[in-house]
């Protein structure tokens, strides 16, 4: 699957809720493997429904 994270919108948000935070570079490959879960479990749902669109419902 492709990589759908861009590191730097994740620095960007981490920081606009703690500035001081900062991201250990593994943390980008869980957030990722998470992201990638939720869209495998959304194209399950959506096909379980007969549907070849994603709605906000299927996350």
């Amino acid at each position: 699957m492709v990589e759908m994270l861009v590191k730097s919108k994740v620095k960007e948000a981490v920081k606009a809720v703690d500035p001081e935070m900062r991201v250990n570079p593994k943390f980008y490959d869980a957030l990722e493997a998470e992201i990638k879960g939720l869209v495998e479990k959304a194209v399950r749902r959506a096909k379980e429904e007969g549907k070849k669109t994603l709605y906000p419902r299927h996350v």
